[in-house]
């Protein structure tokens, strides 16, 4: 058994090359094989936003905080609010982040398959991310 002591684990800047905007990102695991799970709290300023992704086995965001917003390619712009579970299934390209307006924070949970997590794309367009959120 292992215990990560609160505030143990550094905040990181999220990268340029998979963030617009300002995204802080905070470890709260990376278990050890043969266990799959990566889970971490983010935490994005009004109108950061991942870019374009995917998941091979899919990805679970639970919203801690905040107003954000999610798309599938080709899907209308979802509102999302504290309290709301977003299932994105394998393979689905997505991207999340925070309302224009206003900050969210969620806990992403993700699993490896051969040891990857991610596949990062293309930056989110202001036209793509700016479109009226629906449902």
């Amino acid at each position: 058994m292992d215990i990560h002591q609160g505030g143990s684990r550094p905040t990181k800047l999220g990268p340029k090359e998979s963030f617009t905007g300002t995204v802080w990102h905070e470890q709260i695991i990376e278990a050890p094989e043969p266990a799959r799970l990566r889970t971490n709290r983010v935490s994005f300023g009004p109108g950061a936003r991942t870019h374009w992704h995917t998941h091979p086995l899919g990805q679970t965001l639970y919203v801690l905080s905040g107003v954000g917003r999610v798309q599938a390619k080709g899907g209308p712009v979802r509102e999302i609010r504290a309290g709301d579970t977003v299932w994105i299934p394998p393979g689905e390209k997505h991207w999340h982040g925070a309302a224009p307006n206003a900050a969210m924070a969620h806990v992403s949970m993700v699993e490896a398959l051969d040891g990857k997590f991610v596949e990062w794309m293309e930056p989110v367009t202001d036209a793509d991310y700016g479109a009226k959120a629906g449902g």
